[in-house]
């Protein structure tokens, strides 16, 4: 498991004095702002968050250190991290994005299906992006108890049951 799971993006600058735009991607957007300092992607740069007010996809926000328009403009497309011991507990049927990545998708006969590139939601749940050797195209598979019954972090492996020709 990762030490550090990214916890937000900033968007872009917000306004003239050096705010940012910044989507949270935690289950409580607001908590965004108490798992600080964060950090950038390569962990060279580190700030403390200060929710301004909630704005349209996001938040305006104040990073400790940016104070001007062009500073924040800077850090447009910046993903923010936070270490992994001070997000919350998670229940045992809910994981981090960053804990499935990179995880063995397997049938339920154990045969290899491929590995999560990456978790996505538009909308209607997540769906795991799955890429395997055998097929060009990534494979997205629904993330339900349903088509995975199980998530075994400790083997890194997930076991699949999915739909009938979804990986032929």
């Amino acid at each position: 498991m990762s030490e550090r799971v990214c916890v937000g993006a900033i968007a872009g600058s917000f306004g003239v004095r050096g705010e940012v735009r910044l989507k949270s991607f935690c289950a409580d957007p607001k908590a965004i702002a108490t798992y600080g300092p964060l950090t950038s992607e390569d962990g060279n740069s580190e700030w403390n968050v200060t929710l301004s007010r909630p704005i349209k996809n996001g938040f305006a926000a104040r990073l400790s250190g940016v104070t001007t328009k062009e500073a924040a403009d800077k850090l447009a497309s910046t993903r923010l991290y936070a270490p992994r011991d001070r997000l919350p507990e998670l229940p045992d049927d809910e994981f981090y994005h960053a804990d499935l990545i990179g995880l063995a998708v397997l049938d339920t006969g154990g045969t290899e299906l491929g590995r999560v590139k990456a978790v996505l939601n538009h909308g209607a749940g997540d769906l795991l992006e799955v890429s395997a050797k055998n097929i060009k195209q990534p494979v997205l598979l629904p993330f339900t108890r349903a088509n995975v019954p199980t998530v075994d972090l400790a083997n890194r492996r997930i076991i699949a049951d999915p739909p009938d020709g979804l990986f032929d």
